[in-house]
């Protein structure tokens, strides 16, 4: 099977409380937060791996 490789934007934004929370755009609900940037940029690299199967799972069509 060929991989097709799929770029999304990531909109980081620093919180006051501190920490930066990670929005896709593109994917309703796929939100997460780190402590800092690299926890946050972790944790959304899982959060679309994981919002990508749900779509797999549910036969929804994954744009790009």
């Amino acid at each position: 099977m060929k991989s097709k490789i799929l770029n999304y934007t990531v909109i980081f934004q620093k919180e006051p409380e501190g920490g930066f929370t990670a929005i896709v755009p593109e994917f309703p609900g796929c939100v997460t937060y780190g402590k800092d940037l690299e926890e946050a940029k972790k944790m959304i690299k899982e959060a679309i791996e994981l919002y990508l199967e749900s779509l797999k799972e549910h036969d929804q069509n994954i744009t790009s």
